[in-house]
């Protein structure tokens, strides 16, 4: 797979730009600050509907612009797709694919496969747990794009669910604010046993979409593990082994995990794989759920959160017999979330065809020993979008095109 063109109109700074680009290496070089990151950002978008580096999308849209479009044209094997997206911001994003309109946006998602490499990645070693679980799904969707559905799915509930539980939680906190009087007024007249019904239909639905969302995460670790000890292995061969484990919010023993807003903190009281699943546990995800659910129902309505779920789970690095976060080293923390993303190309590849390699000012973080591993790594690759500030930061073991990016510009040098 690769990117044959890339075209921009209001997206982030730059008006219009209009980029051929090559099977191969690809380096966009130039001073921080003109434009590099959001051409590949824009290529990001395409393949998951988000940004690395904003979680919103009014950002990506030009100053003074009502919307942007990304188009580019992807080829796979003998195939040929036009993908269009039109970015709306406190609207609905509009999605072509060939010309024709799609019924939803994220029908487009999984046409084009990319794995980009940031300097944001070393949160997924240090950050918070949403960045780990951000990762996962991430690449659920790209292996699978109907999963792009089950995590929507998933969030639309949590969202209904958590605003029930919060206006239970005011009535029951009383305020003498004029807005909690009324949420207290308004519980009072639909009655405690019409909110707990209504959380009951709730219940349900969360454990459904979680249960799909929890036991492909589960599967998607098994894949992963031999695939991030071997990549973590080549960038670190002198450190402990790399491990992984999903801590769950499914382990039995208080209230959910404590602390932090709804969905920023991970579970604390046990780790799960799915052969603890199958066996241990002795029931359905599904049924699991609902039965953690019910353990917690006092504390949710007391907090106004929704305590159990996959929102609240966490993917745990380790090295050796030592979790990363709080252990690693700068070099070895970067090493794990090059290892990561490594992992995800290898599965994509094994799925069919090569991901695009994206590396965004990633060789100028690391050192020559570990720059010169991960060149030798990603240099097979079908194609590979290089930034850098200075030519120097593009290895030798990665030669091939390249473009100056200057004051809005971006030009082919010959």
């Amino acid at each position: 797979m690769h990117v044959a063109h890339l075209s921009l109109t209001d997206f982030r700074s730059y008006a219009s730009v209009e980029l051929g680009l090559e099977p191969g290496v690809t380096a966009f070089v130039g001073p921080n600050g003109q434009g590099k990151t959001n051409l590949v950002e824009a290529l990001g978008y395409v393949a998951t509907h988000s940004s690395h580096r904003v979680a919103s999308d009014a950002p990506l849209v030009r100053q003074g612009a009502a919307r942007a479009i990304i188009r580019c044209v992807v080829h796979r094997d003998d195939r040929r797709a036009l993908i269009e997206l039109e970015i709306n911001p406190g609207r609905a994003n509009r999605a072509r694919l060939n010309r024709s309109p799609v019924s939803r946006a994220r029908d487009v998602v999984g046409l084009l496969r990319a794995v980009l490499f940031a300097p944001e990645d070393l949160a997924l070693s240090k950050g918070d747990p949403s960045e780990r679980r951000r990762f996962l799904d991430d690449l659920l969707v790209a292996r699978t794009p109907r999963f792009a559905g089950v995590r929507a799915d998933y969030d639309r509930v949590l969202k209904q669910r958590g605003a029930l539980l919060r206006t239970a939680a005011q009535a029951r906190r009383g305020s003498r604010s004029a807005r909690r009087k009324e949420s207290e007024t308004a519980f009072a007249a639909a009655g405690a046993g019409d909110v707990l019904s209504t959380l009951e239909v709730w219940d349900a639905h969360l454990a459904r979409h979680g249960a799909e969302l929890l036991g492909a995460r589960l599967e998607l670790i098994e894949a992963l593990r031999p695939l991030v000890a071997g990549a973590y292995a080549a960038l670190a061969p002198a450190s402990a082994p790399a491990t992984l484990a999903y801590r769950s919010t499914l382990s039995t023993g208080g209230d959910g995990d404590e602390g932090g807003p709804e969905g920023e903190s991970a579970g604390e009281r046990g780790s799960f794989d799915t052969q603890t699943l199958s066996t241990d546990l002795g029931k359905t995800l599904e049924e699991r759920l609902r039965e953690r659910l019910l353990e917690v129902r006092q504390s949710e309505l007391e907090r106004g959160v929704t305590l159990i779920g996959p929102h609240r789970d966490d993917l745990i690095l380790g090295l050796g017999d030592l979790p990363a976060r709080g252990y690693a080293s700068h070099g070895e923390s970067w090493s794990f979330a090059l290892a990561l993303r490594l992992a995800a190309y290898d599965l994509l590849r094994a799925d069919g065809g090569d991901p695009v390699l994206i590396l965004d000012d990633v060789f100028a973080e690391l050192d020559s020993q570990r720059r010169r591993r991960l060149a030798e790594i990603v240099a097979p690759a079908e194609q590979v979008l290089i930034t850098a500030a200075v030519p120097d930061d593009v290895p030798r073991e990665l030669t091939g095109a390249r473009f100056d990016v200057a004051e809005g510009s971006v030009t082919r040098v010959r």
